[in-house]
């Protein structure tokens, strides 16, 4: 049930950031935003050659099997966000991780322009 609410949250949100064309990978545009629900708040995303990464906040815990990505479209470009599916129950003071994703696992290969869903801080 909560991951369908998830995916309805994901699909209201497309307008949220806007992508650019990137060149011969994938580019993000993100800006600070608007409060999005269950969206994960990002400390930052890069697109590089290879895939995205995710700055995100852990207390020692966080893993990248703990979130789930929903890969949309909004017209011609794809749309993509991330969402915890697991909390972060350690006990270390506050820092910030990265995780990262390939194209070819969020099914981003050759996209060229991407819309990051997710606010950024």
């Amino acid at each position: 049930m909560a991951l369908d609410r998830r995916r309805l949250l994901a699909a209201g949100l497309l307008l949220t950031l806007g992508g650019c064309a990137g060149r011969g990978g994938v580019a993000l545009v993100v800006r600070p935003g608007q409060e999005t629900g269950e969206l994960e708040t990002l400390h930052g995303a890069v697109a590089g050659p290879a895939g995205l990464v995710l700055k995100v906040e852990s207390t020692g815990c966080t893993t990248k099997a703990d979130f789930a990505f929903y890969v949309g479209h909004d017209g011609r470009e794809k749309t993509v966000s991330f969402a915890r599916k697991r909390l972060d129950v350690c006990k270390t003071a506050p820092s910030v991780t990265e995780v990262s994703f390939s194209y070819d696992e969020l099914g981003l290969a050759g996209a060229g322009s991407v819309r990051l869903l997710n606010p950024v801080n």
